[in-house]
This record gives structure tokens, C-alpha cells and sequence, in this order.
């Protein structure tokens, strides 16, 4: 399922992220750290791949349409899991 977020939003979420968590989830997804990176807006595409994230410009940085939420959800659960 598509999901559309704002930029900005996105870069809040990766921003909130505890120390380690960008390894942390690409291990558990068996992808390069430079590919979840690239999911929250980076272009390290030497070493990371795209993972089906497509930026439309916009306010606030535009907007993101997310083709796959899996490093979205596990990113919004290990910021749960600092705030608590």
C-alpha cells in the first residue's frame, strides 16, 4: 500500500531515530545502511539502492510517496520505543 507523507516530516522521523537505529533496521532487513538511508531522503545510490521512494516537489520539502512502509513502521517503533 502507498503512503504519501510530507519531506519534512519524513527527515523529523529519520531525525528522531536513536543512536544505531539506521543499522539496526538494515540488518533486520538484510539491505546496506546506505539504502535505508536513501528511503529517508538521502542519494547514496553507490552503495545503498532505491527502495521505492518517489519525491514530488511541494511546501515543507514536498511530498513522499512510500511504495513500501516496512522501514517507516520500524523506524516510528524504535522512536516509540525511545520516547517511552
Amino acid at each position: 500500500m502507498t503512503k504519501v507523507i510530507a519531506f519534512s516530516e519524513l527527515r523529523k522521523i529519520k531525525d528522531s531515530l536513536p543512536d544505531g537505529s539506521i543499522q539496526k533496521i538494515a540488518e533486520a532487513l538484510q539491505v546496506p545502511a546506505e539504502t535505508v538511508r536513501n528511503y529517508f531522503g538521502g542519494s547514496s545510490y553507490d552503495k545503498g539502492q532505491s527502495c521505492g521512494v518517489h519525491i514530488e516537489p511541494g511546501p515543507d520539502g514536498g511530498y513522499v510517496s512510500l511504495d513500501d512502509t516496512t522501514i517507516l513502521d520500524m523506524a516510528l517503533e524504535l522512536v516509540e520505543t525511545k520516547e517511552a
